[in-house]
């Protein structure tokens, strides 16, 4: 019987997703203007789109969490977020660039997510479900600390179907003997093409109908 060898997640890896999901968090906090937000808000929100991921996949996995336990986490998330905060003003057009750093942040985390499920020996299907969750993770959690409506669940957000479709490829690719890093770096092109092209071609699923019940006419 052959020995599955383990492998873990380089350190460089996980902390460029969490630069990445900070920097992504303020400058989507600063380019909300219908409410006031102030220079430690903004930070904040850039902290928790970058650590709430991984600490709701190592919740999941029943892990100590690496943002809380490791040196680095909320270090390079505070300097990522404060960097976020200051490119605000030097850039014109906040949207395309929040747009696509969320796409990149999710395909990161969900790969990220799912390969540390599969070193701890967690079947194929459940590590899927932990990469999703890993990848969504902030955004659900940006979203509940700005107030807004948790973008997982708009139509038209395809938040959750990129993640698992990112987590899935990873799965079978690593299945196939692909090197984990081959995989992750495919995982991560698919969940970010499918979200990028999901909001550029407006794919969706059918809005949520109530059941009405007609009466027959007396």
């Amino acid at each position: 019987m052959d020995t599955i060898v383990p492998f873990g997640i380089p350190l460089w890896a996980e902390l460029a997703a969490v630069a990445l999901g900070a920097l992504q968090g303020a400058l989507f906090a600063g380019a909300i203007t219908d409410r006031r937000i102030d220079v430690l808000g903004t930070v904040l929100v850039g902290i928790g789109v970058a650590l709430g991921g991984s600490l709701l996949r190592d919740i999941l996995l029943g892990e100590p969490p690496v943002a809380i336990y490791g040196p680095w986490y909320v270090l390079v998330a505070t300097v990522a977020a404060l960097a976020g905060l200051s490119l605000q003003r030097l850039l014109a057009r906040l949207d395309p660039v929040i747009l696509s750093l969320d796409a990149v942040v999710i395909g990161l985390f969900g790969a990220i997510g799912t390969s540390k499920a599969l070193a701890l020996g967690v079947p194929a299907v459940p590590a899927v479900f932990v990469g999703a969750a890993a990848a969504v993770g902030g955004s659900v959690l940006r979203d509940v600390t700005l107030d807004l409506p948790v973008a997982l669940l708009h139509v038209g957000s395809l938040y959750a179907v990129a993640a698992a479709a990112g987590a899935a490829l990873l799965v079978a690719l690593v299945a196939l003997g692909v090197p984990v890093l081959g995989a992750a770096a495919a995982a991560v092109v698919l969940t970010t093409l499918v979200r990028l092209l999901a909001v550029r071609y407006g794919w969706r699923f059918p809005d949520q109908q109530a059941l009405v019940v007609r009466r027959r006419p007396r």
